[in-house]
């Protein structure tokens, strides 16, 4: 598996490519903004763009995705939940005159849900809904690694006090459905540093309830 993270924008939000080497196909994970940069990795990767996920709306983990879809033509995904941009749009108001730089996200191609899977090429992710920070919100996972949006950090969690977020809905996520995953899986993070579940489970201060 191809994999390459990037920590863009004002919002130092992270964003993931993910290419099969076998069949040079690729995903990009959260385009939050310099689409510009994001497109000159996946060319020098060599990668062919077919899917762009977004963990959750909100606009910086969206920003540069109009962009990034109409320069590579790939499907744009997200979860039902967030799909309305009801949430991305909140979220810009609130962030006031930074976004204008930004641009909304075109409408999804594909709607997503617990339980679908994502493939590219000959890799296969599983979407895991973990709402709490936005109702959309969604882990990715497979072959060891998790993409866990704004969910779950190293050594914290997503803010809960936007609009269509919840504390209890979020720790109900964590608990119930990434800290049921191996220890050993790797966790990549919408900002921040990567980390280990099993690190998490031990050291996170929210998991020590």
């Amino acid at each position: 598996m191809i994999l390459r993270a990037l920590e863009l924008g004002m919002f130092a939000s992270n964003c993931y490519i993910v290419g099969s080497e076998a069949t040079k196909e690729g995903l990009i994970i959260d385009p939050g903004a310099e689409g510009d940069v994001i497109l000159e990795h996946t060319r020098e990767l060599e990668l062919d763009t077919k899917l762009i996920v977004a963990t959750h709306a909100h606009i910086d983990h969206v920003g540069a995705l109009r962009a990034v879809k109409e320069a590579t033509g790939a499907t744009f995904a997200i979860h039902e939940a967030d799909a309305n941009e009801k949430v991305m749009q909140g979220m810009a108001r609130m962030l006031g005159a930074i976004t204008r730089s930004l641009s909304p996200p075109p409408k999804p191609d594909r709607l997503l849900k617990e339980g679908d899977t994502i493939e590219i090429g000959d890799l296969s992710f599983t979407v895991i809904h973990t709402p709490g920070h936005s109702p959309g919100g969604i882990s990715i996972y497979g072959h060891g690694v998790v993409f866990t949006g704004d969910t779950l950090f190293n050594f914290g969690i997503g803010r809960t006090d936007f609009p269509g977020c919840s504390y209890e809905t979020l720790m109900d996520s964590i608990n119930s459905k990434l800290m049921t995953l191996p220890d050993e899986t790797i966790v990549l993070p919408g900002h921040g540093p990567h980390t280990t579940i099993g690190i998490e489970r031990q050291y996170n201060p929210f998991m020590r309830d």
